[in-house]
C-alpha cells in the first residue's frame, strides 16, 4: 500500500494521528497548498487534498480546524486563524461574554484523497469542492452525483468537541484553547493526554480509521 501523507507542517498533528492510524502508516508531508477561502471547513480541506495529491501522486490527508461559536453565527470558524493573528482571542473572547448564550465548538474535517473513486458509505464524499451526501438511500450502481469526467473525489471525515467560551484560563495548549472549557476544564488546563483524548481532530481520525482499515 503507498504511503498516507498527513500533509501539515505541525509534527503534533502527525504524533496524534499515529495514535490512530498506527506509527508506519503516516508519514509528514510538508506543502504549502492553496488555502482557498470558503464558509465552511469541507471545501478548503478538499481543495487542499486534491491539490496535494497531484504533488505527491500518493494517498493525502489534509484537515482544517475551526472554533464555532453558536451566538456570533459561528464566527470565527474557518477563518479562525486568521482571526487569532489579526484580531487575537481576548477580542474573540470579548465579543462572545457579551452573549447570554456561550456555546461553541471545535471543529475538524478531514480530507482524503488517493485519485480513485469510494464506495458508498455514510460519510460524505467531496467532488469538485461539492459536499455531497455520499450514499445512504442511493442504489449501488446509481452514480452518487454528476461529477464531471477526471474529478478527483474526496472522502470527507468530521469531528466535533462542544464546549463553552469563558474568560481565559490555563497556562497550556494554544491558540482559543484558554477560552474555551469542556466539561468545567479549558482546554488550556488539560494535559496533552486528555486534551488529545477529546480532541475535534481525534474524533475525526477515529472515524478515518476506522473506513480507512476496510479501504
Amino acid at each position: 500500500m503507498s504511503t498516507l501523507h498527513y500533509v501539515t507542517t505541525n509534527p503534533g498533528k502527525v504524533r496524534e494521528a499515529e495514535e490512530y492510524l498506527g506509527a508506519d502508516a503516516v508519514t509528514q508531508f510538508d506543502f504549502d497548498y492553496t488555502e482557498i477561502q470558503a464558509d465552511e471547513l469541507g471545501p478548503i480541506a478538499a481543495h487542499g487534498a486534491r491539490e496535494a495529491y497531484r504533488e505527491v501522486g500518493e494517498p493525502v490527508l489534509v484537515d482544517d480546524a475551526g472554533l464555532f461559536v453558536e451566538a456570533l453565527g459561528g464566527f470565527p470558524g474557518p477563518y479562525s486563524s486568521y482571526v487569532e493573528d489579526t484580531v487575537g482571542v481576548d477580542r474573540v473572547w470579548n465579543l462572545a461574554s457579551d452573549e447570554e448564550e456561550r456555546r461553541a465548538y471545535f471543529r475538524c474535517t478531514l480530507a482524503y484523497c488517493d485519485g480513485a473513486e469510494f464506495d458508498a458509505s455514510p460519510d460524505p464524499i467531496d467532488r469538485d469542492d461539492r459536499v455531497a451526501a455520499a450514499a445512504a438511500g442511493v442504489e449501488e450502481d446509481e452514480p452518487a452525483d454528476d461529477a464531471e469526467p477526471g474529478t478527483l473525489p474526496v472522502k470527507l471525515f468530521e469531528g466535533a468537541v462542544p464546549g463553552t467560551m469563558v474568560a481565559p484560563r490555563g497556562d497550556g495548549g494554544f491558540g482559543y484553547d484558554p477560552i474555551f472549557e469542556h466539561d468545567g476544564t479549558t482546554l488550556a488546563e488539560m494535559d496533552t493526554e486528555r486534551k488529545n483524548a477529546i480532541s475535534h481532530r481525534g474524533r475525526a481520525l477515529e472515524k478515518f480509521g476506522e473506513w480507512f482499515a476496510e479501504r
